[in-house]
């Protein structure tokens, strides 16, 4: 079964998001068990690590929303389904799923979307648009948060015709593995940035927007200092503005306002991002917003380092309260302060007892291995 498998895959970009890794993971699996793989994108940077014997990918302007460009890529797509003889579409995103549902139609394919976030709505349009992602004859769903949020606002759509269902997302626990981090790598990080060996160390990663937190984590360090009298740390803020460089600007003042230019330092760019948790004492996830999956939340865990994340989302599912790490009041800085104390108090072999808890949460649910033999397993009922 698994040599007649042809899976090609459809994403806008391939970045260094989960929706990226996880369609590059699945598209390497897939070769891994003697299928045809195939992944269609205009580009990104992590095309570069595609093996190209053993992935073959397509360039199409697939992240394109204007109609017209979907109608030619649902044509393109469609010839390509044809001639590479494709048994299954996999689409990660909205855009490119239209496209893909319309030459799964005219081609009569097999259509899988997987839902890696949470489509906001504000009219009956938008809700229309984003329904192409349960228009599939598999739905997959990247946590039970997820999960919920479909049967919610599109449960009329969910078929008998068709299978939802949960794949947690997976990561590479090779890559994120204290092992693996080399004093070389160590060296490069503590050059490019003000470094205190001597310091407790709190890491925020994550882009900077609005919804990630950032401002609430400020807060909650100011209280550290001025309720808690904790001022023997360094907090590291990793993450690029993209472009939001008024936000950037805000985070700036509001560190000048509370007299924390010495105490908090950022990060725009470090491709080595498991040698950040590495180096941390603590890592926060600070988001104000339900985070469909938390990916920080699972990275820090496989590097076994405490997590502290906001109490919503998928972090309620990734992290055993307590035991691999703790949750916060939501968008909660007086919450967040009382845990930061809480765990800057704790001796270095409780936390070191809850990293390694996490490690082996992770390990036992959250590993990319599971994922992809899990969608492999999907594919193959869907095409027997």
């Amino acid at each position: 079964m698994s040599s007649k498998l042809k899976v090609l895959q459809v994403i806008p970009k391939l970045g260094y998001g989960g929706a990226e890794t996880g369609c590059y993971d699945i598209a390497h699996y897939l070769a891994e068990k003697d299928c045809k793989s195939y992944i269609i994108t205009s580009g990104g940077p992590l095309l570069k690590f595609v093996r190209k014997d053993k992935v073959k990918v397509i360039r199409l302007p697939v992240q394109s929303k204007n109609p017209l460009l979907i109608l030619i890529n649902t044509i393109l797509i469609s010839l390509i389904i044809i001639f590479l003889k494709i048994n299954i579409v996999h689409a990660r995103s909205r855009a490119p799923a239209w496209s893909c549902f319309l030459s799964c139609l005219l081609t009569r394919t097999k259509f899988v979307t997987t839902f890696h976030g949470i489509y906001n709505f504000s009219n009956r349009f938008k809700k229309f648009y984003n329904s192409v992602m349960v228009r599939s004859n598999l739905i997959i769903a990247g946590s039970n948060f997820v999960f919920n949020h479909i049967h919610e606002n599109y449960g009329k759509l969910v078929t008998s015709q068709k299978r939802l269902l949960v794949i947690f997302r997976g990561i590479n626990t090779e890559y994120f593995d204290n092992s693996s981090i080399t004093n070389e790598k160590v060296k490069k990080f503590r050059s490019s940035i003000s470094f205190s060996s001597e310091k407790f160390k709190i890491l925020l990663p994550g882009r900077l927007t609005r919804w990630k937190g950032q401002e609430m984590f400020i807060e909650s360090l100011n209280l550290l200092k001025e309720k808690y009298k904790k001022l023997n740390f360094q907090a590291i803020i990793l993450g690029s503005h993209q472009g939001r460089k008024v936000y950037y600007k805000k985070l700036i003042s509001m560190i000048e306002k509370y007299n924390l230019k010495n105490d908090i330092f950022f990060l725009q760019h470090f491709s080595e991002i498991p040698v950040a948790y590495y180096i941390s004492d603590i890592v926060v996830s600070s988001s104000i917003e339900p985070e469909a999956f938390g990916r920080v939340s699972v990275e820090a865990q496989a590097m076994r380092r405490p997590i502290l994340a906001s109490n919503h989302g998928g972090s309620k599912e990734t992290i055993i309260d307590g035991k691999s790490g703790f949750l916060f009041k939501n968008n909660n800085p007086v919450s967040l302060a009382e845990n930061l104390n809480r765990l800057m108090e704790m001796d270095k072999d409780k936390l070191q007892s809850i990293g390694n808890e996490g490690r082996k949460n992770i390990l036992k649910k959250f590993d990319v291995e599971q994922m992809c033999n899990s969608t492999f397993l999907e594919y193959k009922k869907l095409i027997k």
